[in-house]
């Protein structure tokens, strides 16, 4: 393409959207126009406080485009998982199931990265790929024809065969695409925030579900924690909002003295929780990707997988049909997407709401129930393994990139 024209245009410059800009300039090499715009453009993003999972196929991703080696030295390998559930009030914890070894010798099934870490070698990659980054968010998508025409707020026009939306939950493409989205509010919201401790974690992440949602703790390099901790959007805003002294007593409270003293480090951040999913993935020459598409409850930690799941299907689906000389934003190019990854989101999140509605209650009754759930699948090591596989992502219709196999 040339010009003001490009083959594809993607909206959003977070993870999903460099990534995809990445795996396609990888595949289909420079003669294949790629344009990421997004007014945040790295560096909002560089200052993210937040971490995340990294399962395995999302880790081999991610070393299949030449980005993984850049940031494994930030990367905290998770060696193993312990799941309690419990009152608040409980001295003693039991720990009713917990996850241990390796998808392939000498893999984890995850590991935990600072979001900033991720962010700003993405974005030195595309830059050297030459992708074509713009600091301006996507106004306006007219389909017509062959093409779109996308109006950036900086009054830039461009012609796209193409446009990703990859602009998060409240996708400006998605709505002018008049996609709706349907789902529910949870009526709760994760605490986000980082802690340094005495002890080694030793790479150990814990979730313990406590009557109010779940308190998760996922290790991050050196003698810190990344916490997600759930709580009603009513309390959630109470205990942020509690002068430090009174908030350490809450966050000790359920993160117990195990690993010795602790201390919160940066800032103290609130997410409203829910689940949302586009009523379609596709429309006339737009694909929705990441949160775009779907937002599910962190109970699993499967959000930003999930998302570099539908990266890697689209990005397959769009190399498939331009080696064989297709449009790429051809209606039946589009319908092959949406199939590989409409069923498996919703799949995944009707598992999520599930835990979250059987974990985050105080019925006495269905405690019993879980913990002999857990305790049963705790004695199945065959069902452990299955369930270790799945949340690293390498069941099903895996993507090539996810089995780590070059597009």
């Amino acid at each position: 393409m040339t010009g003001n024209s490009v083959d594809v245009l993607i909206g959003g410059g977070g993870f999903a959207g460099l990534t995809l800009a990445i795996a396609l300039r990888e595949a289909l090499g420079p003669s294949f126009a790629v344009t990421v715009a997004d007014p945040a453009l790295v560096a909002n993003y560089a200052k993210d406080e937040r971490a995340s999972a990294i399962v395995a196929g999302a880790r081999r991703l991610y070393a299949t485009i030449g980005v993984w080696d850049a940031v494994a030295a930030q990367a905290q390998p998770i060696l193993d998982m312990v799941v309690t559930d419990s009152k608040l009030g409980d001295a003693v914890r039991p720990v009713f199931l917990a996850f241990s070894g390796d998808v392939e010798p000498g893999e984890p099934f995850a590991h935990m990265i600072e979001n900033r870490y991720l962010v700003e070698v993405l974005a030195a990659k595309a830059k050297a790929c030459g992708i074509d980054l713009r600091s301006s968010a996507v106004r306006k998508v007219n389909p017509d024809g062959d093409a779109a025409t996308v109006e950036l707020a900086d009054g830039a026009v461009l012609r796209a065969r193409l446009v990703v939306a990859a602009d998060g939950a409240r996708s400006a493409i998605r709505e002018g695409a008049g996609i709706s989205v349907h789902g529910w509010d949870y009526g709760q919201s994760a605490i986000v925030i980082n802690v340094g401790h005495e002890r080694d974690h030793e790479g150990r992440a814990e979730e313990h579900f406590l009557p109010a949602g779940p308190f998760a703790m996922l290790p991050l390099k050196g003698r810190r924690c990344s916490i997600v901790w759930t709580e009603s959007k009513r309390d959630a805003e109470r205990i942020v909002a509690l002068p430090d002294d009174a908030f350490h007593a809450e966050l000790e409270q359920r993160f117990k003295l195990k690993l010795g003293e602790i201390k919160v480090l940066g800032a103290r951040r609130v997410h409203p929780l829910g689940f949302f999913v586009a009523r379609s993935f596709i429309a006339k020459r737009i694909a929705l990707i990441g949160d775009a598409a779907h937002v599910i409850h962190p109970i699993a930690g499967q959000g930003l997988n999930m998302g570099l799941k539908d990266v890697a299907a689209l990005a397959e689906v769009i190399v498939d049909a331009a080696r064989l000389g297709l449009d790429p934003g051809a209606a039946h190019v589009l319908e092959r997407y949406q199939r590989w990854r409409r069923f498996d989101t919703m799949t995944m999140g009707i598992a999520t709401d599930g835990l979250n509605r059987l974990f985050s209650n105080r019925s006495d009754i269905l405690r019993v129930v879980r913990d002999v759930g857990l305790g049963l699948v705790e004695r199945i090591p065959n069902l452990k393994r299955l369930m270790i596989r799945e949340a690293a992502g390498l069941v099903g219709e895996v993507p090539k990139l996810l089995r780590g196999e070059v597009l």
